[in-house]
């Protein structure tokens, strides 16, 4: 189908009122979304397909534009563990909440017994399934249940310094998390290399693959310095406190999206049982 940005912006964009969220910029919501948009363009989506999205996230940056793509006929199926919080309020100032099908549950173990989907998706989302076990897991039961998959994931590359200071904030917060929570979150972005060796390590097949640069600002790398200030070892606090106030200078200053990596796979002609100690965890 076509992907028409200027439509989206217009139908779909226009509806979300604006968020008073300082530092973030009030249209920071409009800006993440349509970034989602243009990744999308390089999935296969038709009208009228069932699709899969595996990490819908808080926000619905990427349900959203699914929804917009498959049209009235199309149905989005959004999957996630736990992160609901604006999901229902942003679907429904979009107008396309009747296309959306939410499921609050473990993306490990997906309760559809064959390929339900035409399309399954995991755009922005490699980076929090925590470990290795998890992402092979995860993608594999999307193969499991899908005719296709596609994932996208921002890559460890600067091009310019306002990508540099995206990706100097953001490499911190895999740190913060450890020191607050005991464990990783917010992952370093993988290589497109990376990415495809998770593919095959889930019996997938690549089909195509590519990189694009979203030529956008990008605002999520931010994490509030309350955060950082709530480490209880002393000496971590310190320090990631001095690296986040460096960080956050230059973050402020401008940030830009780093390149995006993008896959697009299928079930490998073999069987495939991936079962880890990591995949316990």
């Amino acid at each position: 189908m076509s992907f028409d940005e200027e439509t989206f912006k217009r139908e779909v964009l226009s509806k979300i009122p604006l968020r008073d969220e300082s530092p973030l910029p009030p249209n920071w919501l409009h800006v993440e979304m349509l970034e989602r948009f243009r990744v999308l363009e390089f999935a296969p989506i038709k009208e009228g397909m069932n699709v899969l999205e595996v990490g819908c996230g808080a926000h619905a940056l990427t349900t959203v534009p699914l929804a917009h793509l498959v049209g009235e006929t199309g149905r989005v199926v959004a999957v996630d563990k736990s992160r609901w919080r604006f999901f229902e309020e942003i679907t429904s100032v979009t107008g396309v909440k009747h296309r959306i099908i939410p499921l609050k549950l473990d993306a490990r173990e997906l309760p559809f017994p064959f390929k339900t989907f035409d399309l399954a998706v995991l755009v922005h989302g490699v980076r929090s399934l925590k470990n290795e076990g998890t992402m092979v897991r995860v993608i594999s039961e999307m193969l499991r249940v899908s005719e296709r998959v596609f994932i996208a994931e921002s890559l460890p590359v600067a091009n310019n310094e306002r990508q540099e200071a995206h990706l100097e904030l953001y490499n911190l917060r895999e740190e913060i998390f450890e020191a607050l929570f005991g464990e990783k979150d917010d992952l370093h972005y993988p290589t497109l290399e990376k990415l495809t060796e998770l593919v095959e390590k889930a019996g997938g097949n690549v089909i195509e693959s590519g990189t694009f640069e979203p030529a956008l600002p990008h605002y999520l790398a931010y994490l509030p310095r309350e955060y950082v200030e709530g480490i209880k070892d002393k000496d971590k606090r310190t320090e990631l406190l001095k690296r986040w106030d460096r960080a956050y200078e230059k973050w402020k200053r401008g940030t830009k999206h780093p390149p995006v990596g993008w896959i697009l796979a299928e079930s490998s002609p073999l069987d495939h049982n991936f079962h880890t100690a990591e995949e316990e965890n």
